[in-house]
């Protein structure tokens, strides 16, 4: 199994990244695994009609739903805003789908806080291939900066594949992409220009 996190600052467009590659790979034919590591539980939607699926916290026995077309999805979940740590299931959600058979297991996860729980798929042996998404916002390479910084701690492996430019329209806004890739030394992937079909 290869296995893909995409990672990046909340809202940037990663779910949506994340799901349209989940379903252009299963159009040649591959089974993916597509799991959602985000207490929102919102990465699944676009594959599974628009609908939640319950998730690894509500339902850890049988938590994966088929999705048709090869891809079967999993959301973790996660506790309640203010009630508990986001990330403390993680863990245990990768411990029960570690033998489960698939060509590819595409993880969308929250970029804001490379804590112990949301640091999971980028550790060594639960990641082929990082995906690093971004706009031209200062935040949001921000957050690309301190995942970088979290990466380095916890897997020194060459598996950052680049960076997806995910524009927001604003005028400009290529110029810190385009020196922040060169700064760190990594691609960008592809360039997504801003489009009111994603919003609808």
């Amino acid at each position: 199994m290869f296995k893909v996190s995409v990672y990046g600052k909340g809202g940037i467009g990663k779910s949506t990244i994340s799901a349209n590659l989940s379903y252009g790979l299963s159009r040649t034919g591959k089974r993916i695994l597509h799991v959602g590591c985000d207490p929102k539980h919102d990465s699944t939607r676009l594959l599974v009609g628009g609908e939640p699926i319950p998730t690894y916290a509500e339902k850890p026995t049988d938590p994966i739903i088929d999705a048709g077309n090869g891809i079967s999805c999993l959301e973790c979940g996660g506790a309640e805003c203010g009630t508990g740590c986001a990330g403390k299931g993680m863990g245990l959600m990768f411990d029960s789908i570690s033998d489960i058979e698939a060509d590819y297991r595409i993880c969308d996860v929250l970029g804001d806080v490379v804590c112990g729980g949301f640091s999971i798929p980028l550790r060594k042996g639960n990641v082929d291939a990082v995906i690093l998404v971004t706009s031209g916002e200062f935040m949001s390479l921000y957050a690309l900066n301190n995942l970088l910084r979290g990466i380095r701690n916890i897997n020194d492996t060459a598996c950052i594949l680049g960076i997806v430019f995910n524009r927001r329209g604003d005028e400009g806004e290529e110029v810190p992409v385009r020196r922040f890739s060169e700064a760190v030394g990594l691609p960008i992937l592809c360039d997504i220009p801003r489009s009111n079909l994603f919003k609808e």
